[in-house]
């Protein structure tokens, strides 16, 4: 299927948000949207996605 990550269109074969996210190496403390609709770290798992979907994922960043 073909998704969106962070605006670049990729092809994958994730089932879910969590699987999407671990295939594009994006772990740890991030903040994630699925078409445009905040996705708690809790439901990521159970998130399914569909062909044309568009993740972002957001790290906090520190500093001033």
């Amino acid at each position: 299927m073909r998704i969106t990550i962070n605006g670049t269109p990729q092809d994958s074969s994730a089932a879910t948000l969590a699987q999407a996210l671990a295939e594009a190496g994006l772990t740890g403390r991030i903040a994630t949207a699925l078409n445009g609709s905040f996705v708690p770290a809790t439901l990521r798992e159970t998130t399914p996605l569909r062909d044309g979907d568009a993740i972002e994922a957001l790290a906090p960043m520190q500093g001033g």
